[in-house]
């Protein structure tokens, strides 16, 4: 198995004509008849005669399994495969918004502006108030202050968890509606 850097792909190396090292094999030809159980040289002659690789698709089996197929083709179909199936895949990011518990109300609309455009971009928000010093004493103001954010986002979030305190913060996430 090797890692390929410029794709990121895991691609399992498999065993191809002369790396089998089993005496006897069982076969399955290019359209995926069974030929049986064969010896190493008959079955490598097989595929060489067809002008394709002999691979062990499943070197645990007793006796393996081989395929007479072209390796080449059959890796390429694999790395294709990979390629569509991260194509479907939606990457959703979580930007970060920070407030303050006596935050000014032009700089809380600034803040949700940015988590709109955030929102609209189909990525989550986590909006976090961070409490200093005595600050903590007064967490029902942060509460408010992510209540307010909420309303003023409301037309393109919802909320996903609750304001919640972890250590000296308040953390709530926002989700985009669909």
């Amino acid at each position: 198995m090797f890692f390929n850097y410029r794709r990121c792909i895991f691609i399992k190396e498999l065993q191809i004509n002369e790396q089998i090292r089993e005496k006897e094999v069982r076969v399955i030809d290019s359209e995926g008849n069974q030929l049986g159980v064969l010896s190493i040289d008959e079955a490598l002659d097989l595929a060489d005669k067809q002008k394709l690789d002999l691979v062990n698709i499943s070197p645990n089996a007793k006796p393996p399994v081989c395929r007479i197929m072209s390796y080449g083709k059959y890796k390429y179909e694999l790395t294709k495969k990979e390629k569509e199936s991260k194509k479907k895949q939606k990457v959703i990011n979580v930007k970060e918004i920070r407030l303050t518990p006596n935050i000014e109300e032009h700089d809380l609309s600034v803040k949700a502006k940015n988590a709109t455009k955030f929102l609209k971009g189909g990525n989550r928000v986590k909006v976090s108030v961070r409490f200093r010093g005595r600050e903590m004493g007064y967490s029902e103001i942060g509460r408010k202050v992510l209540k307010k954010f909420a309303e003023i986002t409301s037309e393109v979030s919802t909320i996903d968890k609750m304001p919640k305190i972890e250590g000296r913060n308040m953390i709530m996430f926002l989700n985009p509606k669909n």
